[in-house]
Order: C-alpha cells, then sequence, then structure tokens
C-alpha cells in the first residue's frame, strides 16, 4: 500500500512493508524487561510555540528522547518530534494519530489537517509525531539513489547490472541517512509510541491510525498490549502477505483510482486530456514515458521524470478532494511544462530541499530532504519484509515480476516494483508482524475497512482481524477512497463516540455510502 499521509493530503502505501530490527526481536511488554529504559520512561514533555514552520497559533510542539537501539540504550539516542492541539473540553489524556506512510510525517500533517480531528479534543489532547527517519526525527535520505534506482530497473536485458546498480542504492542511503537507517522500522517505532505515552502521562495509549498506521498500532497492541487503551484502526494494512504482492496489489488500486479519476476529469471541458476516456488514459501513459525520456527542469534544480510523476500521482489519487487540484496541477505540466503544482503532490507536502541530520537531534524545516518520503518508505518496507530474494531469485523471477506489475498497471507498475527491488542489499527485515502478531489480549479495538479502498483493500481488514483474534471489531464502510474517517460522517461519527465515549458499534455494522449518511 502506499500510505495515508492525511485525510486530505494521503500518503504512499502505506500498505507496504514494516520494520527493520536493530539488534534482535524487542518481545517485551514493559519497559521493565531487558535493559534499563527508565530514563526515557520518566521524561515529560515540554510543550512551546511551534517554531521553523507554517502552524496554526494553537498547534504547540514538543519532543521525546529515545534509545537509537533498545537493545543497546547508552550506544545513542534519537529525537522525536512531536505537536499537540490542547483538549478544548475537560481533558482525559491524550489521543495519538498515525497519518500513515510509510515516511509519513506527522508534525505538518496535523499542522495543515488538524481541523478534521477537533471533535476529538472535545477530551482528549490531539497529538502526532515523525517517527524515527521521518519529518524532523533524523529524516533519512538516498541522495540520488531513488532516482537511480528508478532508472536501474528500466527495461535492460541484464539484470546482474541491474542488481550491482541496486547494491549501491543501497549503500548511497546508508551514506546519506546516518546511524537511523539500521534501526528504523514499525518494531521500533512501537516501542518509540510506548515511551511517547509515558512522556504524555498516560496510562494507555489511545490511538488512531491509518493505512500504514494501523500496522503500526497492531505492532504495538502485539508488544504492549496491556498498555492498550482505544484503538482504532481505518484503512487496515495486511499483516501477513509478503512485499512483493502488497505492492502489485497496491498498483492495481492505484490504477482503478487513476481511471476512476480520468473518468470524472474528462467530464470537465478543463481536462487537459480531453473528453474521452479511453484517449485520456493512453495520453497519462504517454505522458509518463515522454517525461522519463526528457525530463523537465523543476524550481529545485533537478530533472523533473515520469516516475515522479507518477510519484504525485500516488500520492493525489488517495482522496477526491484532491482531484480538483490535480487536474490544474497536470493542465499546469500539460500546457505549460509547469512542475510547480504535481511537485506538491509529488513530495508529500514537503518541498525541502537538505541532507539528512544523523546526529540524533531535531533537524530544522530546512534540513529536511527533499525524497525523505520515498527514501523513508522503502527503508521501513525493506525492514519491515523478512524475505530477501537471492541474485538468483531475481535474475530468474524479474521478468515474470516486471510483467505481473506491468499487467497491474501500465502507469504505476515499474515504480512500485523499484519499491521492492530496492530492498536488495540491504539488511534482512523483521519476521515479528508475519509471526508473532496473532490473538492480541488487549480490550476491544476498532477497525474500519472501506469497500472501495484503493490501497488497502477490505479484505485485509477482514484478514487482519482475524489475525488480531476476539479483541478486533470490524466496520464495514461501503464507500470509496482510502480511509473511512474524513470521507464517510458515520465512520466519523462511529470512531469519535468509541475514542471519547468507549461506544463501540456491533461487529460487523456498516456504514452506507457518503450520500446515505445523515
Amino acid at each position: 500500500m502506499l500510505a495515508k499521509l492525511s485525510t486530505r493530503r494521503c500518503v504512499m502505501t502505506g500498505a507496504v512493508g514494516l520494520a527493520l530490527l536493530s539488534a534482535g526481536l524487542p518481545t517485551a511488554t514493559t519497559h521493565r524487561d531487558g535493559p534499563d529504559l527508565s530514563r526515557f520512561y520518566d521524561q515529560k514533555v515540554r510543550w512551546s510555540k511551534c517554531e521553523g514552520m507554517e502552524a496554526p497559533k494553537d498547534l504547540q510542539c514538543g519532543k521525546v528522547t529515545v534509545p537509537l537501539d533498545y537493545a543497546k540504550p547508552t550506544s545513542g539516542t534519537l529525537q522525536l518530534a512531536l505537536a499537540r492541539y490542547r483538549a478544548t473540553g475537560k481533558p482525559r489524556g491524550s489521543v495519538l494519530l498515525n497519518f500513515g506512510g510509510p515516511g509519513g510525517a506527522g508534525v505538518s500533517e496535523l499542522a495543515s489537517s488538524g481541523n478534521e480531528f477537533m471533535g476529538l479534543a472535545k477530551g482528549y489532547d490531539v497529538v502526532s509525531f515523525d517517527p524515527r527517519g521521518v519529518g524532523r526525527s533524523s529524516p533519512v535520505s538516498c541522495g540520488d539513489g531513488t532516482d537511480e534506482a528508478l532508472a536501474a530497473t528500466e527495461g535492460g536485458d541484464d539484470p546482474r547490472a541491474l542488481l550491482r546498480q541496486l547494491k549501491r542504492v543501497a549503500a548511497a542511503c546508508a551514506e546519506h541517512s546516518g546511524p537511523v537507517l539500521r534501526h528504523i522500522g514499525t518494531v521500533n517505532a512501537s516501542r518509540d509510541m510506548d515511551v511517547m505515552r509515558a512522556a504524555l502521562d498516560d496510562k494507555k495509549l489511545n490511538y488512531l491510525g491509518f493505512s500504514y498506521g494501523t500496522r503500526l498500532g497492531a505492532v504495538y497492541a502485539a508488544q504492549f498490549p496491556k498498555k492498550v487503551g482505544r484503538l482504532v484502526l481505518d484503512g487496515v494494512d495486511t499483516l501477513t502477505e509478503p512485499l512483493t504482492e502488497q505492492s502489485r496489489v497496491g498498483a492495481e488500486g492505484q490504477q482503478i483510482a487513476l481511471e476512476d479519476f480520468i473518468d470524472w476529469c474528462t467530464e470537465d471541458i478543463a481536462c487537459p486530456f480531453g473528453q474521452d476516456p479511453r484517449t485520456a488514459r493512453e495520453q497519462v501513459v504517454r505522458l509518463v514515458d515522454s517525461l522519463d525520456q526528457d525530463p523537465v527542469p523543476s524550481d529545485w534544480g533537478y530533472d523533473f521524470t515520469g516516475q515522479d510523476l507518477v510519484g504525485a500521482l500516488a500520492q493525489a489519487l488517495y482522496s477526491r478532494e484532491l482531484w480538483p487540484l490535480l487536474e490544474r496541477a497536470l493542465a499546469q505540466l500539460v500546457e505549460d511544462g509547469d512542475t510547480r503544482g504535481i511537485e506538491a503532490f509529488a513530495s508529500g507536502g514537503i518541498t525541502l530541499p537538505g541532507r539528512a541530520k544523523g546526529d540524533g537531534e531535531l533537524a530544522d524545516g530546512d534540513e529536511v530532504p527533499l525524497d525523505n518520503l520515498p527514501a523513508a518508505l522503502m527503508a521501513i518496507n525493506c525492514a519491515d519484509d523478512p524475505d530477501r530474494p537471492t541474485a538468483d531469485e531475481i535474475t530468474r523471477d524479474l521478468g515474470r515480476l516486471r510483467a505481473a506489475y506491468e499487467d497491474a498497471s501500465p502507469v504505476f507498475g515499474r515504480y512500485r516494483l523499484t519499491e521492492v527491488l530496492t530492498c536488495y542489499g540491504r539488511p534482512k527485515g523483521t519476521d515479528f508482524i508475519r509471526d508473532e502478531i496473532r490473538d492480541v489480549d488487549t480490550p476491544k479495538m476498532l477497525l474500519v475497512g472501506t469497500r472501495g479502498d484503493p490501497a488497502t483493500p477490505y479484505r485485509w481488514t477482514v484478514e487482519t482481524a482475524k489475525r488480531l483474534g476476539g479483541s478486533a471489531v470490524v466496520l464495514d464502510n461501503k464507500g470509496d477512497g482510502h480511509t473511512g474517517y474524513a470521507s464517510s460522517r458515520c465512520v466519523q461519527r462511529k470512531v469519535d463516540n468509541f475514542l471519547l465515549y468507549g461506544t463501540l458499534p456491533p461487529s460487523g455494522s456498516s456504514c452506507g455510502s457518503e450520500t446515505d449518511d445523515e
């Protein structure tokens, strides 16, 4: 899955991948097991005005310090960026939000879309964060490695040359990212959330996770079952499918969403691809191919390629609310060669040049690398996936994989296959999610699955609910789009009622399409 960066500016799938394990699987359920982590659990967040970013006046910023390596907590630390809106009513603690990804920065997302969650502020401080390796929290980068990876996977008859190039890409990512890269991923991000819970002075974690954030929530439930409060997973990720299948399903879903967008666009006289949907689909493919062959200069001094356009489309197609903006941005690109509108989607709203900061301190806004979102996406997905095909296996299967991904999507196939291939040359990921998350012993949690979700198919909600066991309660959202909270008043009402008052809908209950909602 790509990801849901927010209910408005959605993420990149999300639905792919989980966490790289630092020194060994953290199976402890409390910080008292294993090394002494008391200095991290005893800290409190100091809130202040948000500096160095455009933010509403009532948004406050803070940070927490976590171990770089939970197995060796004296070997180094990281600072993680947090932001919050204070409760408007009598506070009962905090609710922590993760907008998806992997690679989505929560602080900037809360600043831009916090009004969508003000209903929760009736009873909670509404808090989000930049996970390790993301945004201001020791952001990872690959330099030019992401573009090189896409170039390496473009055709070619020499798989061995591709593998050599992918190893160079992995080395470039390690060089530009610093020590956090070896300790990135969902298992460690979950442990970070438990430190945040304590630093926020909450006995239990109340949590709302979207897309990839659902996998993060599931990992937390498995690691810290006694610390789970009210937990909601919206746009539920898979816990079992290998990365190759996740990405293929993601490409297929994105192609369907693109075709829906084209059908909508061609009904408008201003659509840059004309009024015939079939011709418009062909024009999109030609535009991607043309930009790959002859990129256009961007305002940031790099060449904007067809794969940059694909990344932008992936971000924009998660929400119908973004379609008018996408139509205008594509018109600017097609008619004037102006990349500025589409680049805002390509970077997930982060358009800041820079280099990763590897000293564990919070990065300033202008130090967040332009490629942080895709670099973090690839790093976390690879860290979370235990499968590492050998050179011989990739050589043997590459043609079949290319054909399968091209069949899934002539637009997104190559991009999504690249996300999988870039795991070659990186350390093997954890098998914790695939093997260990099952039948969690937690209070009831709410899982929201949307029937027309292009990134996280509804069957993943059902499958994940079965894995989690009797604690999982499923809400069937009979609508479209990635996740349900922003698009369905019914879903939002049921989620808010659970988080605020503990009122759960019966498992298997449903919300109709938005036009059917009250």
